[in-house]
């Protein structure tokens, strides 16, 4: 086997002087990584980037139509309204980026929910205790799903189909053919119904945007240590000081007084699911881009032979990505629990499943297997509580509004088809 020989860096035409020494020293200019950028994405590597506009686009033709969009109360709703179809949606990346489905997930966390419940009011058991009990079920539940896909070989569409119907079953047993047991922990009600303390918000914002500036520079060192090509401080600055003015802004309008009646009941802060959603969003970003396992499932998710070929174990990898699905709809079914105060055998069901799979696709992870990535779920999350609050706003019926979800899932699920087409053509 021959040795690969690194060819030699390209001239970029209009670098010159300063940033030439720079690129020489390893430093990238930021043209040159605007233009890597805008290569990539005329070769159909989009990412984010339409979910990110559509975002935008949303939020203006809702604002303009109905200005009570932009208010305090409002933002606050669409943090917390998306919340739960988010964790689940985060847990499925895991299993798109295989090329594989989950059609369970929804129906999963509704069990969960339905043995937090349980163990919650009927048995009096410690919230921490019935919320470890919810995530176990959860993982038991994955751990069925990838080995029954994995280990036994049948398509994951049959399994997720067959346990979409089973797992009805179960809620309906665990809830006695319909029973509604309500949540009355306040542990547990505060997750998705409470806020945080002006200050606490502030404090938190603070240590995220410090500890993301240190991982940003972190990796820049750790790359000029290798020989690799850096970013340009400038953009680190950009990257860093964008997340703390949008951070702060939403902060300060949360913060903002929300209550219609502050004598009897004040409303500030930032609601407590947020803070959770940050945690699971930041620990799968680490899993997936800081870790082995997170480049074994990418390698599996872009070509299962070539990764076996290589000496990863494929049938593990799936396996861990069903488990991970599975526990993250636990945290789903645990902050709807929170939410609706109750659960019933509605938990779980419904469009939660649709929306879940609509916030992944929707955010940019592909359907096709090995791109995607945990933030994703969380634009393609907003995208879609944006479009069902701002047509609640005006008026506009569920017909309606799941019409037009699904159009926009078609919609991503086409940009994706074509941007692989146009990836594979150059």
């Amino acid at each position: 086997m021959t040795a690969a020989v690194t060819p030699e860096k390209p001239e970029l035409p209009g670098v010159s002087g300063a940033s030439k020494k720079n690129e020489e020293a390893g430093t990238a200019s930021l043209r040159s990584v605007a233009r890597t950028y805008a290569e990539r994405v005329r070769g159909g590597e989009l990412g984010a980037l339409p979910a990110v506009l559509g975002l935008i686009v949303l939020c203006v033709f809702f604002a303009a139509l109905r200005p009570v969009f932009l208010s305090e109360l409002n933002f606050a709703n669409l943090l917390t309204q998306g919340a739960g179809s988010i964790a689940i949606a985060m847990g499925l990346v895991f299993v798109l980026l295989l090329g594989e489905i989950d059609l369970s997930a929804g129906y999963a966390s509704g069990v969960c929910a339905a043995v937090l419940a349980i163990l919650l009011t009927d048995q009096g058991w410690p919230w921490y205790g019935a919320v470890g009990a919810a995530i176990l079920t959860g993982t038991v539940i994955g751990l069925l799903l990838g080995l029954l896909v994995a280990k036994v070989g049948i398509p994951s569409f049959v399994v997720t189909l067959a346990a979409f119907l089973g797992f009805q079953g179960i809620v309906l047993m665990l809830l006695k053919e319909g029973t509604n047991i309500s949540i009355r922990d306040r542990t547990i009600l505060a997750v998705a119904n409470d806020n945080l303390s002006p200050a606490l918000g502030w404090l938190l914002l603070a240590v995220g945007v410090a500890v993301y500036a240190a991982i940003q520079l972190r990796q820049n060192r750790n790359r000029r240590h290798r020989g690799l090509t850096t970013a340009p401080l400038a953009l680190l600055a950009v990257r860093i000081g964008g997340l703390a003015v949008l951070g702060a802004i939403a902060v300060h309008l949360l913060n903002q007084e929300r209550s219609r009646n502050v004598i009897v009941d004040s409303l500030r802060g930032v609601p407590i699911v947020v803070p959770v959603i940050a945690v699971l969003l930041v620990a799968g970003t680490f899993l997936l881009q800081r870790t082995s396992f997170g480049l074994h499932m990418y390698a599996v998710g872009g070509n299962a032979e070539a990764a076996r070929r290589a000496g990863i174990d494929v049938a593990a990898i799936r396996v861990s990505a069903f488990v991970i699905c599975s526990s993250l709809a636990a945290v789903g079914g645990i902050i709807a629990a929170s939410r609706g105060n109750s659960v019933d055998p509605n938990t779980g069901g419904s469009n939660v499943l649709l929306l879940a799979v609509g916030a992944a696709v929707i955010g940019g992870t592909s359907l096709f297997g090995g791109r995607g990535r945990v933030v994703d779920a969380v634009l393609g999350g907003m995208v879609v509580a944006v479009i069902q609050n701002g047509m609640g706003l005006m008026g506009y019926s569920s017909g309606v509004k799941y019409a037009v979800t699904g159009s926009v899932l078609l919609v991503a699920a086409g940009v994706d088809a074509l941007s692989r087409r146009r990836a594979v053509q150059r």
